[in-house]
């Protein structure tokens, strides 16, 4: 099952080569800002310092977002979306592989984000751009030859999660709202959105605690499933991951969709949205 979302250091170096395969560099930075909340930096200085050999750069602020929207790395129309793809050379007959500079968090928003659009050959790079370079392993900093790809995309709406949906998962008894976030941000200890604390109900599985800390590759399968099943996740009819703005959330579904749960959404706008409307219950 692993092996069907998660590709090893070794796997990649060995199979770079390979005509179909399209290796993304996901990198993205938060800086907090002493007023709260962050500042976001691209990733592409950072890559072109220095990426795997032949990928290219994702730029998921700006082609890969709406940004037309007030919110962050809201989902871009389908179009915009593909355009993008196409021109990193993705589509039909390839392969991706994704992979950041962070907590892998940005990969597998990239990861969930060609899911929903109905894409589905495309697995992250266990411990991500950290492990590779630890390891050694060839860094480049040549632009990427990918002849340019004809992305399609076939939406999936039921992937992404609106505050109505949010709203109604409260009441259903239904559905698990995880929230990727901190624990000290989930109790409202700190608070980064507006207004401290969590969406009522939620149960808390941090992004940064499914991954060791050491290596930045994903814990143990069995590992992850303990964390997702202390909070009732595992087994709930229906699971919506939330953060900040559905970036850790990604990588709390990438996590999930592994472990096999089938029905989970993420909450695009999370708290960027829900703590800056006063209207909508917060809990601590």
């Amino acid at each position: 099952m692993r092996d069907r979302f998660l590709v090893t250091t070794d796997w990649l170096e060995q199979n770079l080569e390979r005509p179909d395969l399209r290796v993304l560099d996901c990198t993205v930075f938060l800086q907090p800002r002493e007023e709260g909340g962050f500042t976001i930096e691209s990733g592409r200085g950072h890559w072109e310092q220095g990426h795997i050999p032949g990928s290219a750069f994702a730029d998921l602020p700006g082609e890969l977002s709406d940004t037309s929207q007030w919110l962050r790395f809201m989902m871009p129309p389908a179009e915009q979306f593909a355009e993008a793809m196409s021109g990193y050379g993705v589509g039909d007959g390839t392969e991706v592989v994704l992979y950041d500079a962070a907590m892998s968090m940005w990969a597998a928003r990239i990861w969930w984000m060609l899911r929903a659009f109905g894409f589905d050959n495309a697995r992250v790079l266990d411990g991500g751009w950290k492990k590779w370079k630890a390891e050694g392993r060839p860094v480049s900093t040549e632009p990427p030859s990918y002849p340019r790809g004809n992305f399609v995309a076939k939406p999936r709406p039921e992937l992404i999660a609106s505050k109505d949906h949010v709203l109604q998962a409260i009441e259903d008894g239904h559905t698990c709202i995880v929230n990727a976030l901190a624990e000290d941000q989930h109790s409202g200890q700190t608070n980064a959105y507006g207004r401290p604390g969590h969406i009522p109900g939620s149960v808390n599985v941090p992004a940064m605690r499914i991954l060791d800390p050491e290596t930045n590759e994903y814990l143990p399968l069995e590992e992850l499933r303990k964390k997702f099943e202390g909070v009732g996740a595992a087994n709930a009819g229906r699971v919506i991951t939330y953060c900040g703005g559905g970036i850790a959330a990604s990588s709390d579904a990438f996590v999930l969709t592994m472990l096999g749960h089938d029905r989970v959404a993420v909450y695009d706008a999370s708290l960027s949205e829900w703590a800056a409307d006063e209207s909508l219950p917060m809990e601590v």
